[in-house]
């Protein structure tokens, strides 16, 4: 039982560093990881090879597809492409369907883009659209902010899931066409909630004059730039499927090399590139777009680091023999991970926090689960994701973001967000639940 007193002691430490102390959660993890060695019997050199083999398996996986998939964002959101995209798409759907168009307009901004700043991007849009519409603002705002929160904890390259895809072994084509499949499905659900219940809560629209006009590149090129690395990853995907037979194909190779994750996206960053007006050190310094993305991405990576020391620190204790012992025969499956980030999420706040750490924890424990197979693999990362969205209140800095721009107060908040989060993260589970049935 040691096992499971030293984990249980080292999320107890992970959650009030977080919430109580503000700790940063990489510090945390850390620390919490190290605990957990000395507690569970582990000797010296057995914890500090955990923490280097850790840190650095992980990073070699996933450090350079992090950084490249925030890159991407961050140039779509300064040179205005995320809102000409935004602006397209609401024009094909419709004045007439103001909350479809914001949820589908956030379910696609925040794959590239992070779900705060493109709701940043996308509000006085929103405000403008319902204000013109007649329709209740705060339907339309649950609207937006569950399309954005879908793709932000299911669908790469958004960090989360990446972090989370990498640490579980999962294929990353595989959890972008099954993230998107589920992801989509979940909003039915949050579509009806976001007409019928959050539509009732009254809140004023105050509209801001507007100031400078940002620029506004080529809806093509903006496209391309998030639509070409995902389409060259599903392809690899596809190639690799053992039934179809492709690696012997003479094209295999060439589409191995660009499909691999790294590599399509670093294709995006080259894209993003012909974005900008002018390309000069407004985009490339320090002080720049590129300076910008490397402040956003460092805390990700290290946290996803700290991450792989923990899931090192677990594997290398026995936990995985304990959990086999103990737990096989419950089959829980894929409702612990679920579980267990709902609690995180719900306690500290962060939904990329409760991705990593959840995957660090379970993923000693995949085979015990019986979870260690490719598609429960991304099953596991979506449930997840699933949990990472139970659910959205005051320690998260969405919820501030979307109570402040909107000029809701806390309890408006929790009856658009709160509420919408939860039906998200149990529509999205109860789909993965109905898919590995189907399927698996």
């Amino acid at each position: 039982m040691i096992f499971l007193i030293g984990l249980l002691i080292s999320i107890a430490l992970i959650l009030v560093g977080i919430v109580r102390f503000k700790i940063h959660p990489f510090f945390v993890l850390l620390f919490a990881a190290i605990l957990y060695g000395f507690i569970t019997g582990m000797n010296v050199p057995q914890i500090i090879s955990a923490i280097n083999d850790g840190f650095g398996s992980i990073m070699g996986k996933i450090g350079l597809i992090i950084f490249f998939g925030v890159v991407i964002g961050t140039v779509l959101e300064k040179s205005g492409g995320a809102m000409v995209i935004a602006t397209r798409l609401i024009k094909l759907i419709g004045g007439k369907s103001i909350h479809l168009a914001m949820m589908l307009t956030g379910y696609l901004l925040s794959i590239p883009v992070f779900a705060d700043s493109a709701f940043i991007i996308m509000n006085s849009l929103n405000k403008a659209l319902s204000d013109k519409a007649k329709v209740s603002y705060a339907g339309t705002t649950a609207a937006l902010a569950l399309g954005l929160m879908a793709t932000h904890v299911m669908v790469p390259p958004t960090p989360g899931p990446i972090a989370a895809a990498g640490i579980l072994g999962a294929e990353l084509g595989s959890v972008i066409v099954w993230g998107l499949l589920i992801s989509s499905l979940a909003l039915i659900p949050c579509y009806f909630f976001a007409t019928r219940i959050a539509s009732k809560v009254k809140v004023a629209i105050v509209l801001e004059t507007s100031g400078a006009r940002p620029e506004k590149p080529k809806l093509f090129l903006s496209l391309i730039t998030i639509v070409v690395p995902i389409v060259l990853i599903v392809m690899k995907s596809l190639f690799d499927y053992p039934e179809w037979n492709l690696k012997t194909s003479n094209v295999y190779p060439i589409i191995a090399f660009l499909g691999s994750p790294v590599i399509a996206l670093l294709i995006g960053v080259l894209l993003s590139l012909a974005l900008p007006n002018t390309l000069d050190e407004r985009v490339f310094s320090t002080t720049g777009w590129f300076g910008d993305a490397v402040r956003i991405a460092a805390p990700i990576i290290l946290i996803t680091g700290a991450g792989g020391i923990f899931g090192a620190m677990l594997q290398n204790s026995g936990m995985a023999d304990f959990i086999k012992e103990y737990f096989s025969e419950m089959s829980i499956g894929l409702f612990l991970p679920f579980l267990l980030a709902a609690c995180l999420k719900t306690a500290q706040g962060s939904s990329t926090v409760a991705l990593i750490t959840t995957a660090s924890i379970i993923a000693p424990m995949m085979p015990s689960l019986g979870l260690d197979d490719a598609f429960l693999k991304t099953m596991t990362v979506l449930a997840i994701g699933a949990g990472s969205t139970v659910v959205s209140h005051a320690n998260d800095s969405f919820f501030w973001v979307l109570t402040q721009l909107t000029g809701m107060d806390v309890k408006q908040g929790n009856q658009v967000q709160t509420m919408g989060t939860l039906i998200l993260g149990v529509s999205a589970m109860f789909i993965i639940f109905c898919v590995t049935q189907i399927v698996g």
